[in-house]
């Protein structure tokens, strides 16, 4: 038996986990939900595995102790490719990881070449490798690190206007390497990237097609909660690892996404 009030825990670095929020409102709208945003560790691209791992392990452990969520969501692709399977080990609660949307693209293209947008840390995982040998159908893979899409993702979401130069940067890093020119479909792997798509659509020119994990994801939490009952007894809740003050730039966004309560963690 599950508590009807028990939340759906999101956890991300930052505010691209919205992007999976969206998606799981239309299919789970009376979910009590808590968003928890790690605003003091972004990036996560940036720092070693071991880093993230064990931030991630902790805050989690924490939260679950503090809020008993019936089901949490990793809405980041760095901390699930290196901490998801740590974390399940122990936490007994489901845990939905988001991984890169190879599989999809790979269906998609007609070129054959499949840009990867992600960050440093996603980009290099063994865990890609993986996906790219399952689910690539031999496609070329092409992949690019751009870590300044995380931060142009957070300006647009505070109201902000991010440098152009960031978008430029990232779709020359996908069309210099071999076979760019031929990208005809790219991974958005990171949560945080599909808040600018439009932005890269621009940078990477006509006739490429984006696609990214968030309503997978909101699918899949929604089947692993099929048949539960909900009850949402106070306003949903986002968190934070920062300064309240800092809070306050965010909240049109939060309130748009149905988070009427912020609190620092």
């Amino acid at each position: 038996m599950v508590d009807p009030a028990a939340p759906i825990l999101l956890f991300d670095s930052g505010v691209g986990g919205l992007t999976v929020l969206a998606e799981l409102r239309k299919l789970r709208p009376e979910a009590p939900v808590i968003y928890f945003a790690d605003l003091a560790g972004l990036p996560y691209g940036e720092k070693t595995e071991a880093e993230i791992a064990a931030r991630v392990a902790g805050l989690l452990g924490r939260l679950s102790e503090r809020f008993a969520p019936r089901l949490i969501t990793i809405a980041c692709n760095t901390a699930s490719t290196i901490a998801l399977g740590m974390v399940r080990e122990v936490l007994h609660v489901p845990i939905v990881g988001t991984v890169p949307a190879i599989k999809p693209a790979a269906a998609m293209t007609k070129s054959g070449a499949i840009g990867l947008l992600g960050t440093a840390a996603t980009i290099r995982q063994a865990y890609v490798d993986r996906l790219e040998a399952e689910f690539g159908n031999g496609h070329r893979l092409i992949r690019h690190a751009a870590p300044g899409l995380v931060q142009a993702a957070e300006t647009v979401l505070r109201g902000g206007t991010p440098d152009p130069a960031v978008f430029k940067a990232a779709a020359e890093g996908l069309r210099s390497q071999p076979g760019g020119a031929e990208i005809d479909t790219v991974v958005l792997a990171c949560t945080h990237f599909p808040l600018i798509e439009p932005q890269l659509a621009e940078a990477i020119g006509t006739g490429v097609r984006f696609v990214h994990g968030a309503e997978g994801i909101a699918r899949r939490i929604a089947f692993l909660t099929q048949g539960q009952d909900f009850a949402r007894e106070k306003p949903d809740l986002a968190l934070f690892t920062t300064d309240p003050d800092q809070i306050a730039y965010l909240e049109p966004a939060l309130k748009s996404h149905g988070l009427e309560r912020f609190e620092a963690f």
